[in-house]
């Protein structure tokens, strides 16, 4: 079905990540961690449905080990009681940012799944699944038949109407911005990737995992032509996040988007600096958008100079664990609308409804979502 990459056959994402340790190293620490026990993820009650006659006892769950935030949240809302799902990068740390350890190869080397976000944001993942050794992990590359948009794209419309575009210093993982969680639609695909790939694995919990893909794609739904109908009214207008997170919610919703650096580990170039200097002053922007783990310091400074204020549009990538819960991804969501509207000198009261988790559904028979 596709839905699975061998990590012996991998897909064009899969390149040479930059080597923290060497494979000798690895291959060493998978022998003496083998008797260790895997690290799991705290469980979160609101995000599992209650358990059915066919769901399996927990030594014999299906082991499914996520790579980071956002994927752990839809992956869990998919797999309900019916796998175990662990988060792979520890909390608050992001892809971008992460520092692979020798010991995450034993959690790969015990599991049954691995789910990625793929479109070469999880570059780690190439060296930790080649020592793990396991030829029986299934991997889902829930970026699989997303329509993408290439970093050159979002950098040319980027700097477009500012200073010419200084290759040093913009480092970013591969030839796709990797953000398309932050796209509801795009969301829905990944979502019926997981539950496919999860089938796959698992046949037997085919009915749970379709019904809690139906139940979570249905709020994604309602999610989108929320954003969609509160955004309507500044279609065109351009917003200044701190870094290159939002080309896609950008293009769903008829915005434009800037950004100060393309990853959050970049330091922002004096072009940078202008080119956003004078887009915010050109748009008459009210608002620029920082996120919660970067861009704080520079944005303020930033802000002063331009007398305008600073609000957080939150990428989702990296929390604590408690974020785990799918409903921190639709709270953060209409918490990134809100700031949105408030940086185009628009109303905070907004048509956006508080969001209530429902409980994920139980269907007699597999209903397919197809897109």
């Amino acid at each position: 079905m596709g839905y699975f990459n061998s990590p012996t056959h991998r897909p064009k994402f899969w390149m040479q990540a930059p080597r923290h340790w060497s494979a000798l190293v690895l291959s060493a620490s998978v022998a003496v961690l083998s008797s260790c026990s895997p690290n799991t993820s705290p469980s979160n009650p609101s995000t599992t449905s209650p358990q059915s006659a066919t769901s399996p006892t927990a030594t014999d769950a299906l082991q499914v080990v996520t790579t980071f935030l956002p994927i752990t949240q839809f992956t869990k809302a998919v797999a309900g009681d019916r796998a175990q799902v662990s988060q792979l990068l520890p909390p608050n740390t992001g892809p971008h940012d992460y520092q692979a350890k020798p010991e995450e190869v034993q959690r790969l080397a015990e599991a049954d799944v691995l789910v990625q976000n793929g479109l070469e944001l999880e570059e780690f993942l190439a060296d930790l699944v080649e020592n793990a050794a396991n030829p029986d992990l299934k991997i889902i590359d829930s970026s699989q038949g997303i329509a993408t948009i290439s970093h050159e794209a979002v950098e040319g419309e980027a700097h477009a109407e500012g200073e010419a575009h200084v290759e040093a210093g913009h480092d970013h993982e591969g030839e796709f911005n990797p953000h398309i969680w932050l796209d509801p639609k795009r969301t829905m695909q990944q979502v019926a990737t997981i539950r496919d790939g999860l089938i796959a694995a698992d046949p037997t919990g085919e009915t749970e995992y379709t019904a809690n893909a139906a139940a979570l794609i249905e709020q994604l739904r309602q999610l989108d032509a929320e954003i969609a109908t509160t955004l309507k009214p500044y279609a065109a207008q351009t917003f200044v996040a701190f870094h290159g997170f939002a080309p896609y919610f950008a293009q769903s919703y008829g915005l434009k988007a800037q950004f100060l650096v393309d990853v959050p580990e970049d330091n922002p170039s004096p072009a940078d600096v202008k080119r956003v200097f004078d887009q915010v002053k050109a748009s008459q922007l009210k608002t620029i958008l920082t996120e919660p783990q970067a861009g704080a310091d520079t944005l303020a400074a930033l802000a002063k100079d331009l007398n305008v204020t600073v609000s957080v549009f939150d990428p989702t990538e990296t929390t604590d664990a408690t974020a785990i819960a799918p409903d921190y991804y639709f709270t953060t969501m209409r918490q990134n609308v809100q700031s949105l509207v408030s940086a185009f000198g628009g109303s905070t009261q907004s048509t956006l409804p508080l969001w209530i988790p429902s409980t994920i559904a139980t269907v007699p028979q597999p209903v397919r979502i197809r897109f």
